[in-house]
């Protein structure tokens, strides 16, 4: 069993969850997690990079003077890559670099990143997080009572616009709602904060596997 910190807002240990690891596969598959992250920012890859070869420049192919007797260097046609307005040696063209991932493994390896920060002791729960209204400071107040000074993850049960809106100035802090959670965003975060009601949404949707 592992035991995962309960927090107040004001940064007070109040309790501690205990969680079977097999909620979260039980053990953390590192290369579906790589595969996955890999995945990911293939996938947000634009691809449309394109640059003119020398057979797409217009000009003529000419040779501009004989090879030989000349007392220049050897030249061949305007459209050669060496010259000013030419085409360019291994044109970029446009591609897909997006890659495949089925619904089991994303789940899989987002079981395994979460696993992974349990293990770590790298994820708490916050108790009671609320904003009255969109307030940086107060957002940021709340992060400096749990002690989290580093890229974080904030996971939230549903959609809160004032927890939003007081989180998206502060660096390297990320909102996320439960059901929207990924492999890649809690593998790159240092720190994962997690809200009670977020934490309850998470184990109710997974059961224990034999």
């Amino acid at each position: 069993m592992l035991e995962v910190p309960v927090f107040n807002v004001e940064g007070r240990k109040i309790d501690a969850l205990k969680i079977d690891e097999k909620v979260f596969g039980g053990e953390v598959n590192v290369s579906l997690l790589k595969q996955a992250v890999v995945t990911y920012r293939a996938n947000k890859r634009q691809g449309t990079a394109a640059t003119k070869s020398r057979g797409m420049v217009e000009g003529s192919t000419r040779k501009l003077y004989k090879q030989k007797h000349t007392g220049n260097a050897r030249r061949g046609q305007v459209r050669t890559n060496i010259m000013k307005g030419g085409g360019v040696a291994f044109a970029k063209t446009t591609r897909d670099f997006r890659k495949g991932f089925p619904k089991n493994m994303r789940k899989a390896a987002l079981d395994s990143a979460i696993l992974a920060k349990m293990l770590g002791q790298n994820i708490m729960v916050v108790d009671g997080l609320k904003v009255d209204a969109p307030k940086t400071a107060r957002m940021s107040e709340i992060m400096g009572n749990l002690n989290v000074n580093r890229s974080c993850l904030l996971t939230i049960a549903d959609l809160d616009r004032n927890v939003y809106l007081s989180a998206r100035n502060i660096p390297n802090l990320t909102v996320r709602v439960a059901k929207d959670l990924n492999a890649y965003d809690v593998a790159v975060k240092q720190k994962m904060v997690v809200t009670s009601d977020a934490m309850k949404a998470m184990l109710a949707c997974r059961e224990v596997r034999p």
